[in-house]
C-alpha cells in the first residue's frame, strides 16, 4: 500500500510524513508532493505523477490532499492514470493520514484504508 500526500508546502508534506512514517513503523510507502518547481507554495501534477510511482507497490495508492488546487490537480492526474487502484480520499489532511498509514500498517485493504482515512472525519479532539 502506498500513500502520497499533495500538498502545497514542502514543509508541511514533509512534517507529516516524518510523523506518519514513525506510527506506521516503517512498513507503509508514504511520498510528498508538495511545492512548486521553484519548491515554493503549489502543487503540481509531475509531482503527483511522480510519487504515485514512487510508492506503487501493487497494493493501491492513497492520496491525501491539502486543500484547494491540490485537490483539482490529483484529480487531473487520477484521469489520466486511469487506474481503480490509485485513489483520492477526502479526509483530514493530518488525522486522515495518520488513519490511513496506520490501516495499511496492518495489512489492510485499498477500501478499508480508504475507509478509515475519512472516518478521521469524526474525530475529536477533546
Amino acid at each position: 500500500m502506498g500513500i502520497v500526500l499533495v500538498s502545497h508546502s514542502p514543509l508541511l508534506g514533509a512534517g507529516l510524513r516524518e510523523l506518519v512514517e514513525q506510527l506506521g513503523g516503517g512498513g507503509v510507502a508514504v511520498a510528498v508532493a508538495a511545492g512548486s518547481a521553484d519548491g515554493g507554495i503549489g502543487t503540481g501534477y509531475e509531482l503527483i505523477e511522480r510519487a504515485v510511482r514512487e510508492v506503487d507497490g501493487g497494493a493501491g495508492v492513497v492520496l491525501l490532499p491539502d486543500l484547494g488546487s491540490s485537490v483539482l490537480t490529483a484529480r487531473t492526474v487520477l484521469a489520466d492514470l486511469a487506474r481503480a487502484d490509485v485513489v483520492l480520499v477526502d479526509a483530514p489532511f493530518v488525522e486522515g493520514a495518520v488513519a490511513a498509514v496506520v490501516t495499511a500498517s496492518t495489512g489492510a485493504a485499498l477500501a478499508e484504508v480508504c475507509r478509515s482515512a475519512q472516518e478521521a472525519w469524526q474525530s475529536r479532539k477533546f
